[in-house]
């Protein structure tokens, strides 16, 4: 072998390295960027995103658009500089999205309830807005409980073991009173009729290395909340969606269809934040990310959690309008005052 070929290997052998070890590698990052954005006075998989029934809805048009941010995970250090590269995603260490004390899947489940939360938050922010009667409905059913077979999200409580049911927590009150193997009353009411049904008491469901002592109470293995007394029911269908930021887009879609008018004035408006039951906004991550999704997508004007506008002001798309908003009331208002060509709050 040559001089000159010993000399091309040489060269070349860092080359392949660098290559395989690029592209087998991962590195401690995740890449943030736009995700998907879905209007939420419209249909996904071919049901309303926001689903009203048993009272009479006010035909909407426009957008009103809930916005995410897309989380790129796994990454080899060629895929790492091509999204920090594209000045689209942003990289941040993989410990601030997937904490290492906890699973992949256990974030994920955190972030699907805090989402189902922002649902029950949103419904229940738009029934006091509203001054609509509100109920004790079921949010969610154990897959495991004893009352899976019996009661249905949505179902309103009506009386638990004699007890009239006023709020969630008196549900969770008798529950305790009682011992796994006891039987329990409960009266609801499903699609406006009254039924009753008796369940018996499982126990308390324990993780295998739970040392704790065992539970002496009952377990129902359901939820309850506060939101739309019947006839009226509220639901939300969106999936493979986690985290709580659609909150305020959920509760303003829902105020649209339950009023008259057009919130949106029939324009494409999108926006972000947390709402809580008493219809306070509050802040949400990757705010750069979600107005960029917006702005693709068609938007003009973006609503922002006022804790927010200092991040959102440094990264606003050309053609975007910012609307700082704290409240629900305040986000209906303004835009009231956009659709009547009145100023509005910004983060200017």
């Amino acid at each position: 072998m040559n001089r000159r070929i010993l000399t091309l290997l040489a060269a070349l052998i860092p080359v392949v390295v660098l290559g395989v070890t690029g592209s087998v590698l991962t590195v401690p990052f995740v890449a943030l960027g736009p995700g998907p954005t879905v209007n939420t006075l419209g249909e996904a998989r071919g049901k309303q995103v926001v689903d009203v029934r048993g009272v009479q809805v006010d035909p909407t048009t426009g957008n009103l658009n809930m916005t995410t941010v897309s989380v790129r995970d796994g990454l080899n250090i060629f895929e790492a500089f091509g999204f920090w590269a594209s000045g689209k995603y942003g990289l941040v260490p993989r410990a601030e999205v997937y904490p290492p004390d906890k699973s992949r899947e256990q974030v994920d489940k955190d972030n699907q309830q805090d989402f189902q939360n922002s649902e029950g938050n949103a419904e229940l922010a738009v029934m006091r807005y509203l001054k609509l009667p509100t109920a004790v409905l079921v949010r969610e059913v154990s897959e495991q409980g004893p009352a899976n077979d019996v009661l249905r999200e949505g179902d309103e409580f009506v009386s638990v073991d004699g007890t009239p049911i006023t709020t969630p927590k008196d549900v969770v009150t008798a529950v305790a009173a009682k011992s796994p193997g006891d039987r329990l009353t409960v009266v609801f009411k499903r699609d406006n009729i009254e039924q009753t049904a008796t369940v018996t008491l499982g126990k308390v469901p324990r993780q295998a290395d739970d040392k704790k002592p065992e539970e002496t109470r009952g377990f129902l293995g359901v939820s309850a909340g506060l939101g739309a007394r019947q006839p009226m029911q509220v639901s939300f269908n969106l999936a493979d969606i986690g985290g709580p930021s659609a909150g305020l887009m959920f509760s303003l879609a829902l105020i649209d269809k339950l009023t008259p008018g057009e919130l949106d004035g029939g324009k494409f408006v999108a926006g972000t934040g947390t709402i809580d039951p008493e219809g306070k906004v509050g802040p949400i991550g990757g705010i750069q990310y979600k107005m960029m999704a917006a702005r693709e997508a068609g938007a003009q004007t973006f609503l922002v959690p006022a804790l927010n506008c200092n991040e959102a002001k440094q990264r606003t798309p050309e053609g975007l309008r910012l609307v700082k908003v704290e409240n629900l009331s305040g986000a209906v208002q303004s835009l009231d005052d956009l659709n009547a060509g009145r100023d509005t709050p910004s983060c200017g």
